[in-house]
């Protein structure tokens, strides 16, 4: 059972209790111990099937939630660290390096947060800084270099806004990475492991292929952000996750992300190595198929994929009533 429990599963984890407490009694009711079982499937189906958007923002930060490099170390070998942009210094936030992944020696760029309070603020809550954008882009460059397909996680809540990140081109190593995404020869795969805000996630995010799993979110704005500016009121964030369409099932009914990944039923720290399985074999199917192709033909589609998102909707004028996501 997990540490931290969310309000809405509060009657789950009042069943599980009862179960225990039922099963562990001397002498154990069979009969009460189905009828539990029972009832307890029964409110784990009726309450994970219909999560709110907002109630899926919260899975996807729940404390127990697997992060990047638990990924990493389950799914991959011989996992190597690099360090530095050579520029400025090493961001903690992005984790990047080189491994292997289903026989293919494959780039890593994964979006890492802390697991408690110190080791948060050494991970600055997973918001990186320009310098972790330009390690990523460095090893981005150094896989296109040598055939290394790129496997990037993405779990920020957004890059970090702080002055120090602004003077240093916070903006300009974002743009930076986007742009130079789109001309990298080699296959990328992204997935959304967790959160995905802003730019802090597109900064690493334009990829050959889109992932999520099913209880991650991944949208300009945090529902509380939106609250702020919308209703001056952080509070409103619930209405906000409703209004967002951040969900993975939202993101594939628009066109913005290829796959939705399933997690176990309550979320993907209820059972981490069906987790770690479900994202392993959909990598793989993905990476094979990628490598089918020629770097010509996935730079096309890649450029493509991209420019198909959004769409304009025709006034009583004929002229647009909504803008398009279409790059200029």
């Amino acid at each position: 059972m997990p540490i931290s429990v969310l309000e809405f599963e509060k009657p789950i984890i009042e069943l599980e209790q009862k179960l225990h407490e039922c099963e562990t009694a001397e002498p154990r009711d069979e009969t009460a111990v189905a009828r539990l079982r029972e009832e307890l499937a029964r409110r784990q189906q009726q309450i994970y099937s219909r999560l709110t958007p907002w109630q899926r923002v919260l899975v996807a930060r729940h404390p127990e939630r697997p992060h990047s490099t638990d990924y990493v170390h389950a799914m991959m070998d011989d996992f190597v660290e690099l360090h530095g942009d050579r520029y400025y210094s090493d961001d903690k936030a992005m984790i990047c390096g080189m491994a292997k992944f289903a026989g293919h020696p494959v780039a890593v760029i994964a979006q890492q947060k802390g697991r408690d309070t110190k080791e948060n603020l050494q991970r600055n809550w997973g918001m990186s800084h320009p310098e972790g954008y330009r390690k990523a882009h460095r090893v981005m460059n150094l896989a296109n270099r040598f055939g290394m397909p790129i496997i990037v996680f993405i779990d920020t809540p957004g890059a970090f806004p702080g002055i120090g990140a602004e003077e240093r081109g916070q903006a300009e190593a974002i743009a930076h990475n986007i742009r130079d995404m789109f001309t990298l020869e080699i296959p990328i795969i992204c997935i959304v492991v967790g959160e995905g805000a802003s730019g802090g996630a597109l900064g690493v995010g334009v990829g050959d292929s889109i992932l999520m799993l099913e209880n991650s979110w991944y949208c300009v704005i945090s529902p509380e952000g939106c609250a702020a500016i919308l209703w001056k009121d952080r509070a409103m964030a619930e209405r906000a996750a409703e209004q967002l369409k951040l969900t993975a099932s939202d993101l594939i009914a628009l066109g913005v992300v290829d796959e939705v990944i399933p997690e176990p039923l309550g979320g993907a720290h209820r059972n981490p190595k069906e987790t770690y399985d479900n994202v392993r074999h959909a990598l793989e199917i993905r990476l094979a198929a990628l490598l089918e192709i020629s770097s010509e033909e996935r730079i096309e589609r890649r450029y493509q994929k991209f420019r198909a998102m959004g769409a304009f909707h025709a006034g009583e004028h004929g002229q647009p009533r909504t803008t398009t996501t279409e790059p200029e």
